[in-house]
């Protein structure tokens, strides 16, 4: 066999289901290795696209997902999507092909040293420069991309080399063991969690990538302390659950940031600096923190943990909660912030304004999704009120960017999210500014037969920048930021989908309904009242925190 049909080999023996991209004349002898393996390979239409659907499929299923471009421009084009993953904590693995070894050393067509390009967003890369170190090279590929914390990694795949005669074979999978805490962290955390008066549990996506939702909700309860996730924390502690503050992390103020003003322990389970800084909710770094996760606490002046309990999560809950000491009722200002943040949600329940209230919007789509439906969110203004008022049951049903923060991510995501639960509803909410980035994706999702909703907000321009220049200039004064739309319904329509339009507020439960029964992808174009933005960035500067 050559070198091509060993690294897919490799790749079978990974458990890889698919590889999403676009075929070159450099990855010529891949492509013809694949077309012979197990693995279904997924022609996009835009290299980025391919690596946000890995991207998706890695967090949604923890192994990690695969993408592949030729050299030069197809390598550039899947820089973002490979980034996203690599800032998301998504195990990916993107290969690329590359011109042959005898002219990297001449200027080339289309030419580009691919691992230094690609150092800076991925955990790891290498060029396979013999085809006899291939087995070592994807092991410890996916090795890297899948151990905590995970992320991308790169293979760089000469065309010379990918033609050459191997003898070799797929290394074995070696097991990773749980790490447990020490007992001295334990314990520690332990006596600090019991004599504080006001502590907080602040969840992210580290507690989701380890399983250890039922761990965090049982202890929460068991330890009557409130807790608040991020944008990425959505569904490790339920809603619906008395303890739940639901999202922290918009960039103004809201009432769930009294909690963390009025607390004095914040218990960080899970939690990456990245998901949402901590120097937005302990700035002078004067609020005690425990740091609880599978690996150690990233250094920041505001983030300086009193104990940190490293392993495995759901084991240092458990232990935590054999030892210490907190059987009383939670903090009563805990309930009455909890009391304030339903009442703001139900507000907009009955609201009838058109165009419709993001606040409505969201409110409706939660309606018609079940526990276990999956909602991808593009970057915008959505972003943020989907962030605010999108609840979830369980993790992983509200997939949000907030690493990397990348537009363009939910319609490549949505598909990739239908391949993984072809059996639960997939809707990606994007802004027009986001769809028209990623939109030819909605073809593949065709060919493919992934049949998921896309709900566009449509406002005719960038809205989160005119949102925020409006706070920083004053009301009025934004520039650079409208445009104008096709009509998203003939172009759903000219792509063979279904699209809708929705024209009141009474529409928009009836019309997702019938877009989710459909068999093939729909789109959906709703006109959104963005006035809302700056009527919340006035409410949050009056937001008082009095006990």
């Amino acid at each position: 066999m050559n070198t091509a049909e060993l690294l897919v080999k490799c790749l079978e023996n990974e458990g890889v289901q698919y590889v999403f991209g676009l075929p070159g004349e450099e990855n010529l002898h891949v492509l013809e290795a694949l077309k012979h393996s197990s693995i279904q390979f997924i022609t996009t239409r835009h290299e980025q696209g391919a690596a946000f659907m890995a991207d998706v499929y890695g967090r949604l299923t923890g192994k990690a997902g695969v993408c592949l471009s030729t050299l030069g421009p197809g390598a550039t084009n899947l820089m973002t999507g490979v980034a996203d993953a690599n800032l998301d904590g998504a195990p990916l693995v993107a290969i690329t092909g590359q011109v042959g070894t005898d002219r990297m050393h001449i200027e080339s067509h289309q030419y580009l040293d691919l691992v230094a390009m690609f150092a800076p967003v991925t955990k790891w890369n290498k060029q396979i420069v013999r085809p006899s170190i291939t087995p070592e090279v994807v092991r410890k590929a996916f090795k890297r991309a899948e151990s905590e914390k995970p992320g991308a990694v790169h293979i760089d795949l000469p065309e010379n080399i990918a033609a050459m005669d191997v003898e070799g074979k797929p290394l074995k999978i070696d097991k990773q063991d749980k790490t447990f805490a020490s007992f001295a962290s334990l314990r520690s955390a332990a006596g600090v969690i019991s004599q504080a008066v006001n502590p907080i549990i602040l969840v992210g996506n580290g507690a989701i990538r380890a399983n250890a939702s039922d761990a965090v909700t049982q202890f929460a309860t068991e330890m009557n302390i409130p807790v608040a996730n991020t944008f990425m924390g959505k569904g490790v502690i339920p809603y619906t659950h008395p303890l739940a503050l639901w999202a922290v992390g918009l960039q103004q103020r809201d009432f769930v940031n009294c909690g963390f003003d009025n607390t004095d322990l914040v218990i960080a389970i899970g939690y990456d600096l990245i998901e949402f800084s901590p120097k937005k909710w302990n700035p002078d770094g004067k609020i005690p923190i425990i740091h609880i996760a599978t690996h150690p606490a990233e250094i920041d002046s505001s983030y300086i943990p009193t104990v940190e309990v490293v392993g495995d999560i759901s084991d240092s809950l458990a232990e935590i909660s054999k030892v210490a000491d907190r059987q009383g009722k939670p903090n009563p200002y805990s309930i009455s912030l909890r009391g304030n943040i339903r009442a703001d949600y139900e507000q907009y329940a009955k609201d009838d304004g058109f165009p419709i209230k993001p606040q409505k919007l969201i409110y409706d789509l939660r309606q018609v999704m079940g526990p276990d439906d999956i909602v991808i969110s593009d970057v915008g203004a959505h972003k943020m009120w989907i962030a605010r008022h999108y609840h979830c049951h369980s993790p992983n049903t509200c997939i949000i960017s907030n690493g990397f923060a990348a537009m363009g991510i939910a319609i490549p995501g949505a598909l990739a999210a239908k391949m993984v639960h072809p059996n639960r509803k997939v809707i990606a909410v994007t802004g027009d500014g986001g769809f028209m980035m990623n939109c030819q994706e909605l073809e593949t999702a065709l060919r493919v037969g992934t049949p998921f909703v896309t709900l566009v907000f449509n406002d005719g321009g960038y809205g989160l920048i005119e949102w925020k220049q409006e706070n920083h200039f004053g009301k009025g004064h934004s520039a650079f930021v409208h445009f104008t739309n096709p009509d998203f319904v003939k172009f759903a329509e000219s792509m063979g989908l279904k699209g809708y339009r929705v024209e009141s507020a009474t529409d928009l439960i009836p019309v997702l309904k019938e877009a989710l029964a459909q068999d093939v992808p729909t789109v959906i174009d709703c006109p959104v009242d963005y006035r809302e933005n700056s009527k919340f960035t006035q409410k949050a500067g009056e937001l008082s925190c009095d006990v």
